[in-house]
């Protein structure tokens, strides 16, 4: 994949916000349709501690690591429907909220016993801590995520234990499956087939992590669909902060974070410059402060915009987006940002100072366009900048923010609106062809509202 900046050179950083022994992770800026993540919880988590040795915590809220009192956690998953080869497995565990840390996270290790009772095990009865070192977290902080590379133990389906203890006298407390989405995850990500086709896969959503599931849940989505992901802005309630990003986008959608590109919101600016925003996506998310650049995916170019700073005529950034569409040699282009040109939402209006851009599309004759902002899902047929319909050269048009936000509701229905749904959360999927496209809306588990179709390149 090309990447293109609104500048010549850039050094590429990565933003690391779990924390991590044995290794050190890396977060890549491939986005390759190569590799899918599945996130099981567990079937059972338990701990033992040796002054209460007849006690069982299995429906406790949360699991313990500690040698003073001598405390033991206990982790078990199931993985099933999974193909491939798995290419990485990721144990990853929530500190708790209600604990300021500790010094030591644990040493995690391999259990060959797969059998043990969430609610019968106790120090007296607990089993054997037997199979290799996978790895160890050192000093944790409350309310944080932590992460091991558990790859050595995961072989693909079946059932595996893990144990934990420590050596430091200062517990380390953790979330545990009855803790809802606090609880921890094991990520296993397999090498996938690409589409039939062999076409790129562009995969997205904005308006999407926040403390409810809805986010959880468009990322499970993700979990089976290889590609490149988008987001339309807004990516983290309600104000963009970084203890919001480790808190809400990096347990849901973060276990993709490097394929993503992303496009920043209203919300990711209510903290002054979006620096989280830029802090935690790094590279992929355009020179810092700026947020708008360009790349190609197969036959298609694709550019990702800002549209909460200058949009007008002669501005920076629109001036960048026609020489950078001028030089694009793709016959395809697709653009993407935050506040809609045109929605029928009763919730945010139709936001005008974003006509310079479409304007500037519509002159290189791009092909389709994505919002966020208002939290429904609307598609618009092939439109001018004035709003008329245009079936040679107009962009078809998506408002797409259903991504886990709550739900907004429509109003006056606008000109050119084919398709809308102010209910389902989901992510909007395009398949990219030489010189057309496909477009579904994929909706989360339990809602059945769907929007399908196909359009050609101008």
């Amino acid at each position: 994949m090309d990447i293109r900046f609104p500048r010549p050179s850039l050094t590429m950083g990565t933003a690391v916000l779990l924390v991590v022994a044995t290794a050190t992770v890396v977060l890549t800026s491939s986005g390759v349709a190569s590799a899918a993540s599945v996130t099981f919880t567990p079937v059972a988590d338990t701990y033992v501690q040796n002054d209460t040795a007849s006690t069982n915590y299995g429906t406790s809220t949360q699991v313990v690591v500690d040698n003073s009192p001598v405390r033991r956690t206990f982790l078990r998953f199931t993985v099933s429907g999974v193909s491939g080869t798995v290419t990485s497995a990721k144990l990853r565990l929530r500190t708790i909220s209600g604990n300021s840390g500790s010094d030591a996270g644990g040493t995690f290790r391999r259990m060959s016993n797969t059998t043990w009772s969430e609610t019968g095990t106790t120090w007296n009865n607990q089993p054997t801590i037997d199979g290799a070192t996978l790895g160890t977290i050192g000093a944790v902080s409350g309310n944080t995520w932590y992460e091991i590379d558990v790859t050595a133990a995961v072989a693909g389906n079946g059932t595996y234990s893990f144990g934990a203890t420590s050596a430091s006298g200062d517990g380390a407390y953790y979330d545990t499956r009855e803790s809802g989405a606090d609880a921890p995850q094991l990520v296993v990500t397999t090498g996938t087939t690409p589409p039939p086709s062999g076409d790129p896969v562009f995969v997205g959503v904005g308006d999407i992590a926040n403390s409810g599931s809805g986010d959880s849940a468009t990322a499970t989505l993700l979990d089976g669909i290889p590609g490149t992901v988008f987001t339309t802005g807004d990516n983290v309630y309600d104000n963009g902060t970084a203890a919001e990003f480790a808190s809400y986008y990096e347990p849901t959608w973060g276990r993709h974070k490097s394929r993503t590109r992303p496009s920043p919101g209203n919300h990711d600016y209510n903290t002054s410059g979006a620096t989280p925003y830029y802090s935690y996506f790094g590279a992929q998310a355009g020179p810092s402060g700026r947020g708008y650049y360009s790349y190609d995916l197969g036959n298609w170019h694709i550019v990702s915009l800002n549209s909460n700073i200058s949009m007008s005529v002669g501005s920076a950034q629109e001036q960048w987006l026609r020489t950078d569409l001028g030089a694009s040699s793709k016959p395809c282009t697709l653009a993407y940002w935050h506040h809609p040109l045109f929605t029928s939402s009763s919730n945010h209006a139709p936001s005008t100072s974003t006509r310079p851009l479409y304007q500037a599309l519509y002159d290189n004759n791009a092909d389709v366009v994505v919002w966020g902002h208002n939290h429904v899902y609307e598609r618009f047929g092939p439109t001018n900048p004035a709003g008329g319909a245009d079936a040679s050269r107009g962009i078809r048009s998506f408002v797409a923010g259903m991504g886990g936000a709550s739900h907004y509701t429509f109003g006056t229905i606008q000109p050119n609106s084919e398709a809308r749904n102010s209910s389902a959360y989901g992510v909007l999927k395009f398949t990219l062809h030489a010189g057309s496209y496909d477009w579904q809306f994929v909706p989360v588990a339990g809602q059945s509202y769907n929007d399908s179709g196909t359009g050609t390149c101008h």
